[in-house]
């Protein structure tokens, strides 16, 4: 897997003082994508054990509140497979910090088991995550008044509320 950016200081992405990983990666070209240069899989620079280690130590400051993971799209099975064994660490080193996602797959219709992205650890990268922001970006629905998200149709899901 690749990934575009680290913010080290992201206050955009979710609530507080965050980390953020762009992953690199997404079959969903939206119009008007904020990123688009990271729809393809081969942006950026490879995602190491430095790379990781480099994040976990982005987090340890007790005035960052959480992780945040962006794309690209974190969902596309490529990506699944690198970042449940980050999302798994993240929360065995730091249980109290938060972690958002953003996935323009939905929730309830692709990452369920069946749906278009689900894979054998789709439902544990799941489980690591507090708050999922799901759905396409929708130029003709962006509304730049909503928080912690880009256009109407997407939805704040507290995954945390639900297990």
């Amino acid at each position: 897997m690749n990934y575009g950016t680290i913010k080290e200081y992201d206050i955009a992405d979710g609530p507080g003082v965050r980390v953020s990983l762009f992953v690199s990666g997404c079959r969903h070209h939206c119009k008007g994508c904020f990123n688009e240069e990271t729809w393809n899989f081969n942006y950026g620079e490879p995602f190491t054990d430095e790379v990781k280690d480099r994040i976990l130590k982005l987090l340890e400051p007790v005035y960052i509140q959480g992780f945040s993971l962006l794309g690209g799209e974190p969902f596309e099975p490529e990506n699944q497979v690198v970042l449940v064994n980050l999302l798994r660490e993240i929360k065995e080193t730091y249980p109290k910090k938060d972690i958002w996602c953003y996935s323009g797959y939905l929730f309830d219709v692709d990452l369920v088991e069946g749906g278009r992205v689900y894979t054998e650890v789709t439902d544990e990268m799941l489980s690591y995550i507090d708050v999922l922001v799901d759905g396409e970006f929708v130029e003709e629905l962006k509304d730049i008044t909503l928080k912690f998200r880009g256009s109407s149709n997407q939805r704040i899901l507290e995954l945390a509320k639900l297990r």
